[in-house]
């Protein structure tokens, strides 16, 4: 290990699946056997001998069902999944490591390594991670049996979940849902660019049709069919309402079985080992960020830890956004791209970039934690086709809680300096639960199978203060789903306990 080594991506795989238990139990995947196929195709990928024996350290993206608290695992439960890993590969690392919670983990496990590539403290990492809920359901659906228990001996460091990213508060109104929180954030940017709720959805469904191009064409794709902007942006049997303004085709589509794997060595290591100069795919710059509970967040209507990791990666790359070829932004809702393109200073609707290389959540596949590992499988192969060319990618966890942005190409940089995360900001809002006349700042409306079930609210007090509330009053539901923006609009917020409701004045 050679302190002072550029780290380099030498390898990268994908899986996919589409069993969903209608077949029986026949060629069931479960996330180690998609992981395993993808980690496999990483190692193949390479086009040099010895990769196994190299690899010193095993980080695997936290699946699904052990990133939510009393997780059933009505499959079985691996309980240590980079050792079972590890015993797939025939690989035997000293280090393995189980990452926390949230979306920006691909990328930030790579600027991690990056640094400790960079450091000396390491020389070959495999990255994998997967998801396998299309399997899980269709199991559970058509009551075949599949066993996922597994385990292995090998101690391994568990991150655990990490911190709570929702407040008491939040949970009481009802904010307990991935596309409620999104809501808040898409109808607050609707406001700010002056669209109603239908302009909006069309400006949504302008955004995302060229996402579902990309994912028609994408062999590892789960949902490989391109879509009309008058289909994306019309409630359907095919498309029905969510929690607005998003229909089920703007939400990222978590019913996928597929793995993703990336190989990081040190220069040397990559010499050492032959890797032809035509793999090597080098990271410039990275950042990570993360940001405070939404409810204590003054700005609504992009993202602060978008902004901070995108700048902290293009300063350390020495790149400005016009350098950059290819994007891979995090697309859970349309929320996080505009996000992402406000980041980068980037107009989406003149800009010809496009803004994904899979097809995005929706399309290509949602796959929990690991979505970003296929981006950056994706952008290793475009930037292999385009050599000299840069590319980046934006992962995002919670709700544009935690960002990570990486910067590659297959041009090696002169140099490489690790960038630490950013901390936190300073500024927050303060929420009080108290009644009063307030203003209201953005809002979502959840549904159910029998339509609008309850609005929720972020209004502010005249002395700066933030008010939770919610209604599930058929009028004042009616409101919120007019056509024409309620933000800015009054309302009188009653306060009882723990909680608050709303109505409009």
């Amino acid at each position: 290990m050679a302190k002072g080594d550029l780290p380099v991506l030498i390898g990268v795989g994908q899986s996919l699946s589409q069993w969903d238990g209608k077949t029986g139990p026949a060629g069931a995947p479960s996330p180690l056997s998609l992981m395993t196929e993808a980690s496999k195709a990483a190692l193949a990928d390479i086009g040099a001998a010895n990769i196994a024996a190299a690899i010193d350290t095993i980080a695997v993206v936290r699946i699904f069902e052990d990133s939510v608290g009393r997780a059933s695992h009505p499959h079985g439960h691996n309980t240590n999944l980079p050792g079972t890993l590890a015993r797939e590969t025939g690989t035997k690392p000293a280090r393995l490591v189980y990452e926390t919670v949230g979306g920006q983990s691909p990328q930030a496990l790579v600027n991690e390594f990056a640094r400790r590539i960079h450091e000396g403290e390491v020389d070959a990492v495999l990255i994998s991670g997967s998801e396998a809920n299309r399997a899980s359901k269709g199991a559970r659906k058509h009551g075949v049996e599949i066993n996922w228990a597994d385990g292995a001996d090998a101690p391994y460091e568990d991150r655990g979940m990490g911190p709570m990213m929702l407040s008491r508060e939040e949970i009481k109104h009802g904010l307990v849902a991935p596309a409620y929180f999104y809501g808040l954030f898409e109808n607050a940017i609707a406001a700010r660019e002056g669209r109603t709720r239908s302009g909006h959805r069309r400006a949504m469904a302008e955004l995302f049709q060229p996402f579902s191009a990309v994912a028609a064409r994408n062999k590892y794709s789960q949902f490989p069919v391109e879509h009309t902007v008058d289909f994306l942006s019309t409630p359907s049997r095919d498309n029905y309402e969510y929690a607005d303004p998003f229909l089920k085709w703007f939400i990222a589509q978590d019913a996928v079985n597929q793995g993703a794997a990336a190989i990081l060595v040190s220069s040397s290591k990559a010499d050492e080992l032959g890797v032809p100069e035509a793999k090597r795919v080098y990271l410039h710059g990275g950042g990570d960020a993360g940001d405070d509970l939404i409810s204590l967040r003054p700005v609504l209507d992009r993202s602060w830890a978008m902004d901070t990791a995108v700048s902290r990666a293009l300063a350390q790359a020495g790149k400005t956004q016009t350098e950059i070829q290819h994007f891979d932004l995090y697309s859970c809702f349309p929320c996080a791209v505009f996000s992402g393109a406000a980041a980068l200073g980037l107009d989406w609707e003149t800009d010809k970039r496009p803004l994904t290389l899979t097809g995005g959540l929706p399309f290509f596949g949602g796959p929990g934690n690991n979505y970003s590992l296929h981006g950056i499988a994706e952008m290793t192969a475009a930037l292999r086709a385009n050599p000299g060319n840069f590319g980046l990618v934006l992962a995002n966890g919670g709700w544009m809680t935690k960002e990570s942005a990486g910067i590659y190409s297959t041009t090696a940089p002169k140099s490489f300096t690790p960038a630490e995360p950013a901390a936190k900001p300073k500024q927050q809002v303060e929420v009080a639960i108290v009644s009063g006349e307030a203003t209201l700042e953005t809002f979502t409306v959840t549904h159910g199978k029998d339509g609008p079930e309850r609005g929720i609210i972020f209004a502010r007090f005249a002395d700066g203060r933030r008010a939770i509330a919610n209604n599930a009053n058929a009028a004042t539901l009616a409101v919120l789903r007019e056509d024409a923006t309620p933000v800015g609009r009054k309302v009188a917020v009653t306060a009882e306990d723990e909680t608050a409701t709303f109505v409009f004045v």
